[in-house]
């Protein structure tokens, strides 16, 4: 059974919008200095996160990078929870502690983002290799940039899957920039070529169109599922603002204006089902509910500032050093 909210073209591009519409939010709630720290925006990628996820059972799960909101929305999560998180409210996906780059819902089968370049494709196939274990039949996305291509972490973690045959589906969101390095100038040989390697079925796709995403990520997680081992997906996609929102206070000029409105383009928002305006609306109205709930989240209590740091629950002695 596939994701309800991502079962038709309308509800795939809800979500697209949902993404969007969070994603702009949160870029005002930046600038008004809300959200201390800044984010990693997802604004231009959204098709590769509804198109992959639309691919998945509710059961299944994911891990995902410090560019993370989409995939955490599009796999079914709170909008307001997601908010409280990056404003570090306790009402958070993660009771504030997370922030914008490690949130995590385990209940929705997401794992976590992660600030640490390729650091989910280890967690991945760990969990995809424990579900099989125990003879359950989940799946494993797990999300990354083109600059985790040269993560060993990364390579280590396809040579285990590919000897494990664990049921991953590997998906490099190539936006063509590792923060401000073109891959091109940083990749030598393919992304596909990387999975190639290892003997693991890779196919490049049209990041941008989110039917097309959709449909090879079914076929790859049909052959995870069914036995068959990973799968690795090349998603050819483009991020319209900055890698970081402190970019705007450095004026960097790596991208030129010309290929940013090529890009702009082929927005994936662009092809619009029956019906969009009514959706934007719904859109609006869930995102307005979502801030309302998010800005009357309460701040933590100071004095939970060492909860959480070890799994027993043993807290520091009193008057030892922290």
């Amino acid at each position: 059974m596939s994701l309800p909210h991502l079962a038709d073209p309308a509800g795939r591009y809800r979500t697209m919008r949902l993404i969007r519409s969070f994603e702009e939010l949160a870029l005002e709630w930046v600038r008004s200095g809300l959200v201390v720290g800044g984010t990693h925006p997802y604004i231009g990628q959204e098709a590769v996160a509804v198109g992959v996820c639309a691919a998945l059972d509710p059961a299944d799960q994911l891990t995902s990078t410090h560019r993370g909101h989409g995939h955490v929305l599009a796999k079914g999560a709170d909008p307001g929870r997601l908010l409280a998180e990056l404003l570090g409210r306790v009402g958070g996906l993660n009771g504030g502690r997370g922030g914008s780059m490690h949130a995590a819902d385990f209940s929705l089968g997401i794992l976590g983002a992660n600030g640490i370049v390729g650091a989910g494709a280890p967690i991945a196939v760990g969990a995809a290799w424990a579900a099989r274990r125990r003879g359950e039949p989940t799946v494993l996305a797990s999300f990354f940039g083109d600059g985790a291509l040269n993560q060993g972490v990364l390579l280590e973690s396809l040579n285990l899957a590919s000897i494990w045959r664990a049921p991953v589906v590997f998906v490099c969101e190539n936006n063509g920039y590792a923060t401000t390095l073109p891959a091109a100038s940083a990749v030598g040989g393919s992304a596909c070529g990387r999975a190639a390697a290892f003997g693991i079925p890779a196919e490049t796709v049209d990041g941008m169109d989110v039917e097309a995403v959709r449909a090879a990520a079914e076929r790859a997680v049909e052959r995870a599922r069914s036995g068959g081992g990973p799968s690795f997906l090349e998603c050819l996609t483009y991020r319209f603002e900055a890698h970081h929102t402190m970019e705007r206070r450095f004026r960097l000029s790596y991208r030129t204006a010309e290929e940013v409105a090529s890009w702009r383009e082929r927005d994936p928002l662009a092809a619009q089902p029956p019906g969009a305006a009514a959706i934007d609306l719904e859109v609006a109205e869930l995102l307005s509910s979502a801030a309302g709930f998010a800005l009357a989240s309460a701040e933590p209590d100071p004095a939970t500032a060492t909860d959480h740091l070890y799994a027993s629950g043993l807290r520091p002695r009193s008057g030892a050093a922290l």
